[in-house]
């Protein structure tokens, strides 16, 4: 066991700024390589300070950020002790999502109609396999995808990247920029798995209030009295809420954000089926943007491909990391995912797909407005339901058969209960679901057991 001297130079050893997030990361990468064990007590607080030449303050501001990472935890008087690695994975999203084997009709998942998503068939067809490149330092996009993606970005860019999906690229990008103590500004509601990545690299996450426009202005404002390193916004219909971005509010949110030094990272996940036009802040503020585009809602989840950009320097430093694991997405898939865009049956399906979404989206939207419940105007896939109650409303709508997902796992700061409920599946009988919706809505506490 090390003395509370030894315990210091091990810190001290690391530490490369003397500042509370700064001694933070020493001590993480402390136990990251061993040299702090699981369950090891730390020395007290007052006897660091004198140790390391740095405010009791100091420490104190360093154990909170290690505290919300998982990294060390307090027992009173019985001191301070490096923790158990906590659970990791997207925690807040297997919260709000049921088991749907006992469901007739999920709409919990958020997930494309099976139905409208294009055939895939012709472009398997033209696959070759031979003229796929097979040297492991090829470029890792395909020259013509990314011309055809560089064409479609809703701002200039040099050169684009391809990722497993828009989860993974927002992963990559949360790695590359992300450091333990940073401020992460998010969309409240948001999507879970988005504060759980940015939560899982020790980084402190903020809820900004959002409208049917995107982020809150004066809320984005406050927030960043307080320097932040990131601020994540969905651009077209955000899940949950279907809110999309407008021209307007870009504006206003590029006039608050410029010179801050605060990147902006866009996740553009429904945009092949989104009925809203494509802004980004990119076109205002380019060197500050990262625009991440997925076609798994429009072309199918199981191509998982997503292409994004970034400024040159961070879009460096992500294919370097990633040339030292994977180093490219399939060149495979990226060749059916060209198909895709180009081919003109596939484009007129995927018309037709965005055309029928926003049929059911607005038809049950006007429906529970008829019955008295406030729906936000927005467009995508899912709708943001307020309840009297969650857990009662979503215990009755799986009686019926019915899944949705639970709201308070989509919120950063707890409000008002709401439910998630995803239009996808919701192919006929919108009235009928409308009137199910509503009863449930009006559920009151305890009503269940009564």
């Amino acid at each position: 066991m090390l003395t509370p001297r030894e315990l210091a130079s091990v810190i001290e050893s690391r530490i490369e700024d003397p500042t509370a997030r700064g001694l933070a990361r020493a001590v993480s990468r402390a136990v990251g390589a061993g040299e702090l064990p699981i369950g090891t007590k730390l020395p007290t607080i007052r006897y660091l300070a004198h140790e390391l030449g740095v405010s009791t303050t100091t420490i104190t501001a360093s154990w909170n950020l290690l505290i919300r990472s998982g990294t060390i935890r307090t027992e009173g008087r019985r001191g301070t002790f490096v923790a158990e690695p906590a659970a990791s994975g997207a925690i807040r999203y297997r919260r709000a999502i049921p088991r749907a084997h006992e469901l007739t009709l999920d709409l919990s998942g958020g997930l494309p109609d099976p139905e409208l998503l294009p055939d895939v068939s012709r472009a398997v067809r033209d696959l070759r396999v031979a003229g796929s490149s097979l040297n492991y330092l090829d470029e890792p996009v395909l020259t013509d995808l990314a011309r055809v993606l560089i064409a479609s970005w809703p701002y200039d860019v040099p050169e684009v990247a391809i990722a497993d999906g828009a989860l993974d690229a927002l992963d990559q990008i949360g790695r590359s920029l992300f450091q333990l103590g940073d401020r992460v500004l998010v969309e409240d509601p948001t999507f879970p798995t988005v504060v759980d990545q940015a939560e899982a690299t020790g980084a402190e996450v903020v809820g900004v209030a959002l409208d049917q426009e995107g982020l809150v202005p004066d809320q984005l404002r406050l927030a960043l009295e307080r320097p932040a390193r990131a601020v994540i916004i969905q651009t077209r219909g955000q899940n949950p809420t279907g809110a999309a971005l407008t021209p307007r509010r870009a504006a206003e949110l590029a006039e608050i954000l410029r010179g801050t030094g605060t990147y902006v990272i866009e996740d553009d996940s429904a945009g092949g089926i989104s009925s809203a036009p494509d802004v980004s802040l990119g076109s205002l503020l380019p060197e500050q943007t990262l625009h991440v585009r997925s076609f798994s809602k429009s072309h199918g989840p199981d191509l998982r491909l997503a292409a994004f950009s970034a400024p040159e320097e961070v879009l460096g430093d992500i294919q370097g990391r990633r040339q030292l694991g994977q180093g490219w997405s399939s060149r495979l898939l990226q060749q059916i995912l060209l198909h895709l865009l180009t081919d003109e049956a596939s484009q007129a399906e995927v018309d037709a797909a965005r055309a029928e979404y926003a049929r059911r989206r607005s038809g049950l939207t006007a429906s529970l407005r008829e019955r008295g419940i406030d729906i936000v105007d927005g467009d995508g896939l899912n709708l943001w339901l307020p309840v009297r109650d969650e857990t009662a409303a979503a215990l009755y709508l799986a009686t019926l058969g019915v899944g949705v997902a639970a709201g308070a796992p989509f919120t950063v700061t707890p409000g008002a209960p709401h439910l998630r409920v995803s239009v996808g599946e919701a192919r006929s009988d919108l009235e009928d679901l409308a009137g199910i919706l509503a009863h449930a809505a009006g559920i009151e506490v305890g009503a269940m057991t009564r």
